[in-house]
């Protein structure tokens, strides 16, 4: 830690940030379970399909987080379940320790927002599709046996 300005102790910027993801699991259309990608607008990743998320606010719970970056890059209202895994995210100057949740859709109007520039639904055999990271494609096929 270092002493800021004010005298108050802050993190140095150096320091891994925690974010959170989510598997967000729409059962809506009745043929097929659908997963939300979204697809990022800003750096890391800006321009690739990736899993709704985004980093913790201090003094924020994690499950308002989870929820609160849904509905930010989605317009979706989700009910938060279980952790699925910890990724761990290392792109120089990035370093992100992400806690994936999986979610279930339980409202909302699919719409992108905040640092998403497009969010579609998608069949989960058609991820590769998209160019998502093999950890996405993991994370999903795990998230999908857990409900």
């Amino acid at each position: 830690m270092t002493l800021g300005a004010d005298g108050a102790n802050s993190i140095k910027k150096e320091c891994p940030q925690i974010a959170v993801g989510a598997v967000v699991i729409d059962d809506s259309s009745g043929a097929c379970r659908r997963i939300v990608l979204v697809r990022r607008a800003r750096p890391p990743m800006a321009g690739r399909f990736s899993l709704p998320g985004g980093r913790l606010e201090f003094g924020e719970r994690i499950e308002a987080a989870v929820q609160r970056e849904v509905f930010e890059e989605s317009g979706l209202v989700v009910q938060v379940g279980p952790l699925v895994e910890v990724v761990e995210v290392i792109e120089p100057p990035y370093h992100y320790v992400i806690l994936d949740y999986v979610c279930l859709r339980t409202g909302g109007e699919l719409r992108a927002g905040d640092d998403a520039s497009e969010v579609v639904f998608v069949v989960p055999g058609e991820l590769e599709r998209y160019g998502v990271t093999e950890a996405v494609v993991r994370v999903a096929t795990k998230a999908l046996t857990m409900v």
